[in-house]
């Protein structure tokens, strides 16, 4: 039976990281057999090109260019791993998928979101999500949560109107595909976060 597509979205510090985590170990726990991934990212060649999007070389990428690196990314991603698993069986949880590319190159860089899509189609070959959770945090947390990291990137040293855009692609996106998209409310408590995503995953899956 083929597995199950679940993808993790939102804008920077929205906590992501940690839940696809914890359900990750929760499915395991079932007896579900679960891969977690990340984009750009999640093969070897994959995570050469995350390198280059997040921490250019010399200077920051045109916007084209940067769409096009991811998805050179996601291509690999999906022929080399995600696609394999799902074949034999695996739930995939990702975290971000195409969602990220329309409210990063789309609403917060500008391209135009049509061509953003059709761009996506030539190499997505219809892999689309069974469920995405789209985490929804006030920009000013999410970027006070980023910095605590103590990393950085090329997206999170963007300015604040970017980030707002961020936000607003998200949201909207969420509100134009009702059956795939759950918005989490990212500033929420962890435990209460852990739950709507175990509840909403059950429900969903008729598990």
């Amino acid at each position: 039976m083929r597995g199950k597509f679940i993808t993790f979205e939102g804008g920077e510090g929205a906590g992501k990281s940690t839940q696809i985590t914890f359900l990750k170990e929760t499915l395991l726990a079932q007896g579900h057999r679960v891969v977690q991934t990340r984009e750009p990212g999640g093969t070897k060649n994959s995570e050469i090109l995350r390198e280059l999007i997040l921490h250019p070389p010399e200077r920051i990428w045109s916007s084209m260019t940067e769409l096009l690196l991811h998805l050179a990314s996601r291509h690999e991603h999906i022929e080399n791993f995600i696609e394999p698993a799902l074949q034999d069986g695996h739930w995939v949880l990702c975290d971000r998928y195409i969602d990220s590319t329309i409210a990063y190159q789309g609403y917060g860089k500008g391209i135009d979101v049509i061509l953003i899509r059709e761009l996506n189609a030539l190499i997505q070959h219809d892999l689309n999500p069974d469920l995405t959770f789209i985490f929804d945090i006030p920009v000013e947390v999410g970027l006070s949560r980023a910095q605590m990291r103590g990393t950085s990137d090329t997206y999170e040293s963007m300015d604040i109107s970017f980030h707002q855009n961020l936000r607003k692609g998200f949201i909207e996106i969420a509100q134009n595909d009702p059956n795939r998209c759950y918005i989490v409310d990212g500033s929420a408590e962890i435990d209460n976060i852990r739950e709507n995503i175990l509840k909403k995953t059950e429900q969903h899956f008729g598990l």
